[in-house]
């Protein structure tokens, strides 16, 4: 049986600012990466009926939020447009060419999407560090794909330089929290 410390063994918080996030699929997305999250996790409850009131108990069924990320827009436009021709090859809004042209640029070698469906989609590691920077545990998402990404809005009034960031909200099949091994924690 596992004994429990009598003490708190570390006394440092986990900072906000300690993260690195990689994404296969979109490398220059990830490397300009300014902002992300863990996701919330939701279990659904069903209730057993009593001759007295209605009494939870857990589901079976578990939900995982969105995983959201903000990054630095590069002047080529280059890592805004990964993420955008993702979602138009997903939806090939003008033609099925563009599902086409997704599927051979995947970081696996191309296949037929029936079959397997990793063009499509990418894992993504979101790296927690400690208090000094280091590599303290994984976020590991599993089939990522993106859903929506903010609009760059141009304003010719602005006095001030603000360099543009773009939201990409992500669903996917399921994270995992591990250590550095990528065992579970």
């Amino acid at each position: 049986m596992a004994t429990r410390p009598s003490q708190i063994e570390n006394r440092n918080f986990l900072a906000p600012v300690g993260f690195k996030f990689n994404l296969k699929r979109s490398p220059g997305a990830a490397f300009f990466c300014n902002q992300a999250n863990i996701p919330d996790i939701s279990l659904g409850v069903t209730e057993q009926p009593n001759y007295l009131r209605q009494i939870p108990i857990p589901g079976d069924m578990m939900d995982f939020g969105d995983l959201n990320i903000r990054f630095m827009v590069d002047e080529d436009l280059k890592n805004f447009m990964e993420i955008q021709n993702w979602i138009r090859g997903l939806g090939f809004p003008e033609s099925v060419q563009e599902y086409r042209d997704l599927a051979g640029s995947g970081p696996l070698p191309r296949r037929d999407y029936v079959q397997s469906g990793d063009d499509i989609y990418s894992d993504g590691t979101l790296q927690i560090l400690n208090s000094n920077f280091n590599a303290k545990f994984n976020v590991n998402f599993k089939d990522l794909f993106p859903v929506s990404l903010t609009t760059l809005t141009f304003d010719a009034t602005d006095t001030d330089i603000e360099y543009f960031t773009a939201d990409a909200t992500f669903k996917y099949t399921a994270y995992e929290l591990t250590n550095l091994q990528n065992e579970p924690l």
